[in-house]
Parts: C-alpha cells; sequence; structure tokens
C-alpha cells in the first residue's frame, strides 16, 4: 500500500463540477492500493500517514504531525501509484489491486482515519477527478508498507 503525501495550505477535489472534498492546513493523500494488501496494511499505513511529523513546531523544524498542528486529511485513490515504471514507455499496473478490493480497502482506510479523530474528507473512487492543492513548503514524501 502507498501513499504519496504533500503538506499542504488547502485542497479539494471536484467531480462533475462537484466539489467532492475540501481541507484547509492538512495532508494530501494520494492512495495506492497494491495486490497483497489487506487491513493490517492500511492500519500501518495510516498510522504512518497519521503520525508522520512534516510540519514546523515554533523553532521551524519539522517535528509536528498533522493532528498536532489541527490539520486534517484529503484522502485520493490513485491507482497509478502501483504502476510499474521499469519498462519501456508505458506503464503496467499488472501489481495494482483489483478494483473491488482496492476500493474496499480504500473506504477501510479513510474510516479508520476519521475514527482516528483527524478530520477527514475524501475523492471519489475511481472517478476522474480534478485534484486542487496549494503544496506548503513544497513538502512531498512516498510512503509505502
Amino acid at each position: 500500500m502507498i501513499a504519496l503525501i504533500q503538506r499542504v495550505s488547502e485542497a479539494s477535489v471536484t467531480v462533475e463540477g462537484e466539489v467532492t472534498g475540501a481541507i484547509e492546513q492538512g495532508l494530501l493523500v494520494l492512495l495506492g492500493v497494491e495486490q497483497g494488501d489487506d487491513e493490517a496494511k492500511a492500519d500501518k499505513l495510516l498510522h504512518k500517514v497519521s503520525g508522520y511529523r512534516i510540519f514546523c513546531d515554533e523553532n521551524g523544524k519539522m517535528n509536528l504531525n498533522v493532528s498536532q498542528v489541527g490539520g486534517s486529511l484529503l484522502v485520493v485513490s490513485q491507482f497509478t501509484l502501483a504502476a510499474d515504471t521499469g519498462k519501456g514507455m508505458r506503464p503496467s499496473f499488472s501489481g495494482g489491486a483489483h478494483p473491488s478490493d482496492a476500493e474496499r480497502l480504500y473506504d477501510y482506510f479513510v474510516a479508520r482515519a476519521r475514527e482516528s479523530g483527524v478530520p477527514t474528507e475524501t475523492g471519489r473512487f475511481a472517478a476522474d477527478m480534478k485534484v486542487r492543492l496549494l503544496n506548503d513548503g513544497p513538502v512531498t514524501f512516498w510512503l509505502q508498507v
């Protein structure tokens, strides 16, 4: 399971002209699900995402997590993160989870994030989404479990 996280000042997702999720300060989480992923991996990745210390403390050091700064998560499904780009000029998606498994684990990740107390917004699974963000830094990390 993969999360590409970006520290943002604001972010939103629009599907067919409708905003499905929007946050101010927090993390845009692009979430990719691979074959073999399960709830245990989703829990481990969420723990890492929510605890990752990439917000600045009073001394300007990246020492605070999203909860400590009162931030939110915007979780967007992103199957292309599971792409194999090692050969040729066209990505292979054979390592990605079957769509029904990916949706189940995406929904599970979002539900667990909400249960954790971090305000969580979403895109729409498998939709053609338009994502807007103001990357703060820029600060972007690839997390994989």
